[in-house]
């Protein structure tokens, strides 16, 4: 068993050299029962996430005797050059946490294998969207091992000061309380703008609430100027130009404290976590708080949420090992344990983690409307791309149409190019 974690404080080239070398799948055949693990601070206290780990590790190897598992801790900075560098090099971890934007990229390359067999027990557990996120052409290629979700959130205070008893949970429902608010004082909906925003947090659920898509022809076209892209940047856009998006907006890029919900400036948010509930709490008082279900828009009601899993190098030199690990990772005793160490959900329909807060029970609900976006290789190059042309719709210099138009056009060209 590895003593320690790595806490990836030398100069880069020196670590991607390092773990290279400590972890290459050469030296962890099946042979010598050597089982490395690359994985990242899921766990936000360092203390409490490398005592997690190394009970992970006892556990594991007393169930499993003559394995040695070595779980390295790398930081997030940098994760996709350093795993596509270690893959390159046919070296790297055995096992790796994946999440489900990273799986296209590395299952088209070959650096992934499957994952089926190390969940065959408890694949008809898990709930079919956390599965649907880490599969590509029918197979899973990462296991879940945590969910993260997110929902409305509302301030009880501002809408009762506006006259408003129940919080809106559609968008007709939006629309009609921007009035009241605005006449009270306050902003209707957070929404953040900012470049630096990531879209599954900001557009893409008002993209998917109206019933529209990011690709279209297996991820070889921009689908997000369609009718129902038009209308949900339309919703945005009526929104902002009335005051019921804060000017603020523009800035903001999926921040909670210091930003205009959390100043009490705006009503509700949609793609709100659970940490961001206890944040609220901090700020306006338990009794302000209110976490409803996700935002229901004119196609479906969705929120943004997605697993977090394990998938297995291709190259790895002890495929019977890695399987032994995912599928000890996958159980309920684990999914349970990893869930309250992070503070996360479970991917399990059969397993509930135990929560305190006050909000758990929303969110548990929640999970059945998430959604982990649309996994493509250039889906954050595509973000860069689309941002910008957001904002020209906010600010009036384009129509939301001329806008997703000129996105799309730049968009095509950026999958033309990964063909």
């Amino acid at each position: 068993m590895k003593t320690g974690f790595k806490r990836a404080t030398v100069p880069l080239a020196l670590l991607v050299l390092t773990t290279l070398t400590a972890a290459g799948c050469g030296d962890g055949g099946a042979g010598s029962g050597k089982v490395t693990v690359w994985m990242y601070p899921v766990i936000m206290d360092p203390k409490a996430n490398a005592a997690y780990w190394d009970g992970i590790e006892k556990g594991f190897e007393a169930k499993e005797k003559g394995v040695d598992l070595s779980i390295e801790q790398l930081p997030w900075e940098n994760r996709d050059q350093k795993l596509a560098t270690a893959f390159g090099s046919g070296k790297g971890p055995d096992v790796v946490l994946l999440g489900p934007d990273q799986i296209p990229q590395y299952q088209a390359t070959g650096a992934l294998r499957p994952v089926d067999r190390a969940i065959e027990e408890a694949r008809s557990a898990f709930r079919p969207n956390a599965l649907e996120a880490m599969s590509r052409d029918g197979k899973v290629y990462a296991a879940p091992i945590y969910h993260t979700v997110t929902s409305t959130l509302y301030n009880r205070k501002l809408l009762e000061k506006a006259g408003i008893t129940e919080p809106p949970a559609t968008w007709d429902a939006v629309r009609a309380a921007a009035p009241k608010l605005k006449q009270a004082g306050a902003s209707t909906l957070d929404y953040s703008a900012s470049n630096e925003a990531s879209l599954n947090m900001s557009f893409y659920p008002l993209l998917w609430q109206a019933g529209g898509r990011v690709f279209a022809d297996g991820g070889k076209k921009a689908a997000f100027n369609s009718p129902e892209g038009v209308e949900a940047l339309t919703f945005l856009v009526d929104l902002y130009k009335s005051g019921a998006v804060p000017r603020s907006a523009m800035n903001n890029a999926n921040l909670f404290t210091d930003q205009a919900l959390g100043r009490q400036q705006v009503a509700m948010g949609y793609t709100n976590t659970p940490a961001d509930a206890v944040l609220a709490e901090k700020a306006w008082g338990k009794g302000n708080v209110i976490v409803g279900p996700a935002l229901t828009g004119p196609g479906k009601q969705v929120c943004f949420g997605m697993p977090g899993g394990l998938g297995i190098n291709a190259k790895s030199g002890n495929v019977p090992g890695a399987e032994k690990f995912i599928a000890y990772m996958v159980q309920p005793a684990q999914i349970e344990s990893m869930g309250r160490a992070g503070g996360f959900f479970s991917p399990r329909t059969d397993v509930t983690v135990p929560n305190d807060s006050s909000y758990a029970k929303e969110y548990e609900q929640a999970l059945d409307h998430t959604y982990p976006g649309e996994p493509n290789p250039a889906a954050r190059q595509l973000m860069a791309l689309l941002s910008p042309e957001i904002q020209a719709a906010l600010t009036g210099k384009k129509s939301p149409k001329a806008a997703l138009d000129a996105a799309a056009s730049e968009a095509d060209e950026l999958l033309a190019r990964q063909r």
